[in-house]
């Protein structure tokens, strides 16, 4: 779990950086959404976490899945492996604000560098297709 939060956070905070993503829903990162209530409770964090994108096609977002070739799509349950699964919340309780469509990362024990290379080529491959 230790190397999944490390890779995870660098992941994370670069993916805060890029212009596609509107918000970084990882409570480890300093500055995201439920930061202070991780900190009093938890000493360390999994390699899960959403992005929300900022506003694109759906043509867009499928673009940049189908580029992705170290991250398999599928749900974690805390595997070795780098996964993604696209998700549009549908809230009851409260609205969901965010108009993006959203990514659920587990980012795995591959290197955080060639993880961040292959998001930066699906990354290419969503501004073409938008």
């Amino acid at each position: 779990l230790e190397r999944h939060m490390k890779n995870a956070t660098i992941v994370a905070e670069w993916l805060r950086g890029r212009a596609e993503v509107d918000t970084v829903l990882y409570p480890a990162l300093s500055n995201a959404p439920g930061h202070e209530l991780w900190k009093r409770d938890f000493r360390g964090a999994s390699g899960l976490f959403s992005v929300v994108l900022k506003p694109c096609s759906e043509k867009a977002t499928a673009a940049f899945l189908d580029r992705l070739t170290l991250f398999g799509m599928g749900y974690s349950w805390g595997g070795f492996e780098s996964l993604v699964v696209p998700f549009k919340p549908q809230r009851t309780a409260t609205r969901w604000q965010p108009e993006g469509y959203s990514l659920r990362f587990h980012i795995g024990l591959e290197n955080p560098d060639d993880l961040k290379a292959d998001l930066a080529e699906g990354f290419k491959a969503l501004n073409s297709a938008s």
